[in-house]
């Protein structure tokens, strides 16, 4: 299994600077919807403190939880493929503050500086694959455990 990474300390010093410098400080009170899945994805958050509950729809009224990111994780990567639309839901837990990031000028940076660019998509590369192996585990975990083997 791979290991959850953080993005901000994955990425080495001078790419990191060059990233914050595009930074924006945001909150969001609990409870709060922070985006829809189908939304716009036009930007990214590294959650500096709090949780976030990400989400999928599964009833015009029932939502169900696929994954809780705190303090570190990265909140958004629908920014960084087409067709730039949130594949989940996401929802403040509790009172959350991050760093926000405009992905046309993430994007711009990346084009400017290519070290930058794939070191940063290598490492979000990364983050989805632990979240994909962690998601499987837990669906194994719920689901697994009532099937009958197959003789």
């Amino acid at each position: 299994m791979t290991k959850a990474i953080k993005l901000l300390t994955a990425l080495p010093p001078p790419q990191r600077e060059r990233l914050m410098s595009l930074a924006r400080e945001v909150s969001f009170p609990e409870d709060t919807r922070i985006f829809e899945a189908g939304g716009t994805a036009d930007r990214f958050w590294v959650i500096r403190s709090g949780a976030v509950s990400l989400d999928q729809r599964v009833t015009s009224v029932q939502r169900v939880t696929v994954a809780s990111l705190g303090a570190g994780d990265l909140l958004g990567w629908s920014w960084l493929f087409p067709p730039y639309q949130w594949d989940f839901g996401a929802e403040a837990f509790s009172p959350v503050r991050a760093y926000e990031f405009e992905a046309a000028a993430v994007l711009r940076l990346c084009e400017e500086d290519t070290r930058l660019g794939l070191s940063l998509v290598r490492h979000v590369a990364e983050i989805l694959a632990h979240r994909l192996e962690m998601t499987r585990g837990k669906l194994m975990e719920q689901y697994g455990h009532n099937r009958r083997p197959v003789l």
